[in-house]
């Protein structure tokens, strides 16, 4: 019969050898990405936007990209669309509400492949304090390479398009000319730069303790007994 501590130490070798351990974990860069939308102003224009602070995970598994996942946030107030009443007019309880509502967040549910190097994500988008299901069409990610800074990175880009109205964010205007001021179909350009996540090292295992070892005989046969107190005479 295999003794435990090897069999343990067996499984650990399964579990944690590089060659057989194709998951990982990579962070998104927000120094080097983009959260950017689209909409169309009066009928005339396109006026665009981004988030200025995001943060995010996907755990990538390499062997089937199918089986990652990919949660991101972002920080309502950080949207900048280079103009600040519209930008603060956006934050306000017409548009995001970012006093009430300071996050916006995605989580994937599904992902299927779409082509080579292309996938359909499924994900649930938590904005103004609506949950909706929305698809997002990804390229990546590409190849990865190390940074003059040695990190491992690689990029990602993603499109998708989305109704304001199902989030509840329904403020608008008519146009004496027809049509409104701001169309109700938002586009969704991502551009991301994901870092590879250092991997934790295992914690040592613990060692049972080591007994102390025993003198040998020769060290306590000449030694002598302490001489025993004399007893005190009875008064």
């Amino acid at each position: 019969m295999r003794p435990l501590p090897l069999l343990a130490a067996s499984m650990s070798f399964l579990v944690l050898s590089p060659a057989l351990a194709l998951a990982s974990t990579w962070d998104i860069d927000p120094a080097h990405s983009t959260v950017e939308f689209s909409v169309r102003h009066m009928m005339v224009t396109t006026v665009k936007g981004q988030f200025q602070k995001v943060k995010g995970t996907v755990e990538l598994d390499e062997k089937d990209p199918t089986k990652s996942t990919v949660e991101v946030s972002i920080e309502t107030a950080s949207i900048d669309t280079r103009e600040a009443k519209r930008d603060a007019h956006l934050k306000s309880p017409d548009f995001f509400d970012a006093a009430k509502f300071p996050a916006l967040t995605f989580k994937s549910t599904k992902i299927e492949k779409a082509g080579k190097g292309k996938f359909k994500v499924t994900g649930d988008l938590t904005m103004h304090g609506v949950t909706k299901s929305v698809v997002l069409a990804v390229e990546g990610p590409s190849a990865s390479i190390k940074d003059p800074f040695g990190r491992t990175v690689r990029g990602v880009m993603a499109t998708g398009k989305l109704d304001r109205k199902d989030w509840g964010m329904i403020w608008n205007k008519a146009l004496d000319s027809g049509g409104m001021v701001v169309s109700d179909e938002v586009k969704l350009d991502i551009n991301a730069e994901l870092a590879e996540r250092a991997a934790t090292p295992p914690a040592a295992a613990e060692k049972p303790a080591t007994p102390a070892a025993e003198k040998p005989a020769s060290a306590t046969a000449g030694a002598k007994a302490p001489a025993a107190t004399p007893a005190k005479p009875s008064k």
